[in-house]
């Protein structure tokens, strides 16, 4: 594993900076020091129709890494991995210290200029969280070679009424302030009401409950996963819901082809396609 920061890019000098738009946000680093993601099969669902074997033998960039995991989910079926990520280099050069074909850089995947194309680029459960999640989805397709993959999970707008409309202005005026250890008791707290529920009215077929297609998965994961997937909600300094045309609009036909967006869960779009070898006619 080798680590490139803004300060030493590459002895080869194929990595060439540029200067980041979006600031650090230390609530980012806190996190992946104390939480980690290790559902393999999460990531696979969320990457659909892709699979393991998009990877197999491609340069493969990762675009927001945070802790790594991701990047340790697809080192053993590419020949490189290369993880980008603003806030939590450290945990993720932990986390893949010994995996030989990863690399990672410190930077803002919307103005980073890595000075080369790779075979697959995806960013799963980062756009959303960025300053601009049109622009930093546009560089992150820069960086796919024509004919490679590019490969998004995001929030959707459609299903996150809750989120967008109750959490949020919540998180403005109250949990922002809070130090971080107080956020963690607070997600393990609601974690634990949830479970009520999940257990008993959600078990019901009452699909017109909110999240009710969400809070399967919920079965399915432990109990300390669940804390991250509430953490992360009420860590998260800034969060974009979106909408099914605006992830329809990153994916042009005159721009690629082999387009796939589907929902994931009532909450989440995942989308990919294949960029054009030539201009559509």
């Amino acid at each position: 594993m080798t680590i490139i920061n803004q300060t030493h890019l590459s002895h080869r000098g194929i990595f060439a900076y540029t200067p980041i738009m979006q600031q650090k946000q230390s609530a980012w680093a806190w996190q992946w020091e104390h939480l980690a993601d290790d559902n393999q099969w999460l990531f696979e669902e969320w990457i659909q129709p892709n699979t393991w074997e998009t990877f197999r033998g491609k340069h493969v960039l990762d675009c927001g890494c945070g802790g790594g995991q991701h990047v340790s989910f697809v080192a053993p079926y590419a020949a490189t991995v290369t993880g980008v990520d603003l806030n939590a280099l450290a945990s993720a050069a932990e986390r893949t210290q010994n995996l030989k074909n990863v690399s990672l850089i410190e930077h803002d995947i919307a103005t980073m200029d890595l000075g080369r194309q790779f075979d697959v680029g995806y960013s799963i459960g980062v756009l959303h969280h960025t300053d601009n999640p049109d622009i930093s989805f546009r560089n992150v397709a820069k960086h796919v070679r024509p004919g490679g993959r590019v490969i998004v999970w995001v929030y959707s707008r459609e299903g996150n009424w809750l989120n967008e409309r109750v959490l949020e202005p919540i998180k403005s005026v109250f949990i922002r302030w809070l130090p971080r250890w107080a956020v963690m008791a607070l997600a393990l707290a609601i974690t634990a009401i949830l479970y009520l529920p999940i257990y008993t009215v959600y078990l019901l077929p009452l699909t017109f409950l909110p999240f009710y297609a969400y809070f399967q998965n919920w079965r399915r994961l432990s109990y300390q996963r669940n804390v991250l997937n509430v953490f992360d909600k009420l860590n998260a300094p800034q969060t974009w819901f979106i909408s099914r045309e605006r992830v329809t609009s990153w994916f042009p036909s005159d721009q690629f082809t082999d387009v796939h967006i589907s929902p994931y869960k009532g909450v989440s779009w995942r989308a990919s396609g294949t960029k054009r070898t030539c201009a559509a006619p």
